[in-house]
């Protein structure tokens, strides 16, 4: 018997449940903070409870596998976010709302 993952990788390279838009680090990151399947399907209810399960038990079969990914998909983030920042001005922005908290304050 075999049983069929339901992932699908996007041209980005991000692993998404099949026919949804919620990726399996949302996924992962949820039930390593304690969420059960049931409670995974309340906050993503486009899933079905046995894909959800599916792909809890692919994780649970390869986390080594499924935890790389998610430490490139990380450093893949950190890596886009630190250009983004880079390209903008963003001192005068935080000087700004440094600003406005100081005044709310008082």
């Amino acid at each position: 018997m075999t049983q069929t993952i339901p992932l699908s990788r996007g041209e980005d390279g991000v692993f998404r449940i099949t026919g949804s838009r919620v990726t399996l680090d949302s996924i992962v990151h949820v039930f390593k903070n304690g969420a059960t399947a049931e409670q995974i399907q309340e906050d993503f209810p486009s899933l079905t409870l046995p894909d959800i399960y599916a792909v809890i038990t692919y994780y649970l079969q390869h986390p080594r596998e499924v935890d790389d990914y998610l430490r490139g998909q990380a450093r893949a983030a950190a890596e886009l976010r630190s250009e983004v920042e880079g390209k903008l001005e963003t001192q005068s922005l935080r000087e700004r709302l440094r600003q406005r908290r100081a005044q709310a304050i008082t």
